[in-house]
């Protein structure tokens, strides 16, 4: 059994003082569940402060973003020690990423080789936008990005990893996909090529989150899926009680 994981991508939202509050909320529910791997990924200036905030807790503590060399003259970026320092999982490839900065398939797997070198788990985003999702090019789009995105990677590498599918249709939109098309994009189009690649065994323990205006009114819903393992949550990570009842909506429906 693969063991659920929900991850908090605060985006670019909340201050130093605002993200403390919001973990403190947080960090005693989530610990109440076991069951479920809980994890937060607060903006880069917050990510000192939230560690210490969660220190001994269970709450894992993700970055946004890193890249990919160790030190330089790379104005504005973050290396992947510096985020180690911190952090047990790093958020690599997002669509906005993507669609803002001029991320790449090619850089996202530079990211992500860096992540693993300095131990970290990358939880790395694909999936297709409205135009890809209307003209029916949702499993070419998809089954592209985690080739790419696995370039050069070992099998054991992989399986350690967290993959999350987000169609970018349905980031910040309200409209979500059904957890039935969710589950099978994430079986053929994410599980299928890393089972071509790595085999079944290794499609089998890989983790694949959905997201995508998930909430907890549809978690359920997600969570009964056979291929979904959790989800990495956007607006509603924001908000203590709506995380915190997604956690233990995804326990209770995994038992």
């Amino acid at each position: 059994m693969r063991k659920p994981i929900i991850a908090g991508n605060w985006k670019m939202n909340k201050t130093v003082a605002e993200a403390l509050t919001l973990v403190v909320n947080l960090r005693s529910a989530l610990d109440a569940i076991p069951a479920v791997t809980s994890v937060v990924c607060p903006p880069f200036t917050a990510l000192a402060p939230v560690k210490q905030a969660l220190n001994g807790s269970h709450v894992g503590l993700g970055a946004q973003n890193l890249f990919w060399e160790e030190k330089g003259a790379f104005t504005g970026e973050v290396a992947p020690n510096m985020v180690a320092e911190l952090c047990q999982y790093v958020i690599l490839g997002h669509s906005e990423r993507r669609q803002y900065f001029g991320e790449t398939d090619a850089s996202v797997n530079r990211k992500v080789k860096a992540a693993l070198a300095h131990g970290l788990i990358p939880i790395i985003c694909v999936g297709e936008n409205l135009e890809q999702y209307e003209a029916g090019a949702t499993d070419s789009v998809v089954r592209q990005q985690v080739n790419g995105a696995l370039v050069g990677l070992t099998a054991e590498q992989v399986a350690g990893l967290v993959i999350a599918y987000e169609p970018i249709w349905a980031i910040g939109t309200g409209k979500a996909a059904t957890g039935a098309a969710a589950n099978q994009i994430i079986s053929l189009s994410v599980r299928g090529p890393v089972a071509d690649l790595y085999g079944e065994a290794v499609a089998q323990a890989v983790r694949v989150q959905y997201g995508g205006s998930t909430n907890a009114k549809n978690m359920a819903e997600y969570m009964q899926q056979p291929d979904i393992d959790g989800a990495l949550v956007g607006g509603a990570s924001l908000k203590a009680e709506d995380f915190i009842e997604m956690v233990r909506i995804t326990a209770n429906v995994r038992g």
